[in-house]
């Protein structure tokens, strides 16, 4: 699941955005009101994280930018105000929970999957590739009944291909998504991981859902289906 935070005290911004890559979520970081409008404007994010005294643009403005695109997407308030007017302001324009600093980080994850469960009730929660099958929530993933055991980033890079399937990505593009945008590596660490993927989820069955489009990057999809 890809969630973004909009936090411009970049210690907490860090703390935050290691804390949730630990659970194994995608994270995006915007450290002003601006640019994380523009991120919010831009992707489908399953969960924004927004504080509220932001420069550029303050959270209330990005909040009520985003109700005005998108009814659905749950909004956790993170931010040091604390009144009740501010609650009941935030609230009213559309914030599905309010967190005020500092705070625990195990409350403030165990908010995040609270807010993506019940944002979940719906059928994009649960992917569905031929026989594969990938639990958004529990990040559990199945094929042919059979669960398979990923890693944090081979989780990562089948969750972002299953989500968009038949679409060929670029090795950049999944750089960008599922490592560190800075990642400075080759971008044959795809290759690498492409190739553990294929011997867990493909290996075993006839079909084949990982394919290589020469020249461009990868999709999955069920090729029986062509």
């Amino acid at each position: 699941m890809r969630i973004l935070l909009i936090e411009d005290e970049r210690k907490v911004a860090d703390i935050i955005e290691r804390g949730l890559k630990a659970e194994r979520y995608a994270v995006d970081v915007c450290l002003d009101g601006q640019s994380g409008w523009d991120a919010a404007e831009a992707f489908n994010y399953d969960l924004i994280v927004l504080d509220l005294m932001l420069p550029k643009l303050s959270g209330t403005e990005v909040l009520e930018k985003i109700r005005r695109k998108n009814q659905q997407v749950p909004v956790l308030i993170l931010t040091a105000r604390d009144a009740v007017a501010d609650k009941v302001k935030n609230f009213e324009m559309g914030a599905d929970d309010y967190l005020t600093k500092p705070f625990a980080f195990a409350e403030f994850l165990l908010r995040v999957k609270a807010l993506l469960r019940r944002s979940s009730a719906n059928p994009s929660a649960v992917v569905r590739v031929a026989d594969l099958e990938i639990d958004r929530l529990s990040q559990n993933v199945k094929r042919g009944g059979k669960k398979i055991e990923l890693t944090a980033k081979e989780y990562s890079l089948l969750e972002y291909l299953a989500t968009n399937p038949g679409r060929v990505f670029s090795r950049t593009m999944i750089i960008e998504h599922v490592w560190d945008q800075s990642f400075q590596g080759l971008t044959n660490i795809v290759d690498v991981y492409i190739r553990h993927l294929r011997e867990k989820l493909d290996d075993e069955f006839q079909v084949k859902l990982l394919h290589t489009v020469r020249g461009v990057g990868y999709s999955l999809n069920d090729d029986s289906q062509s």
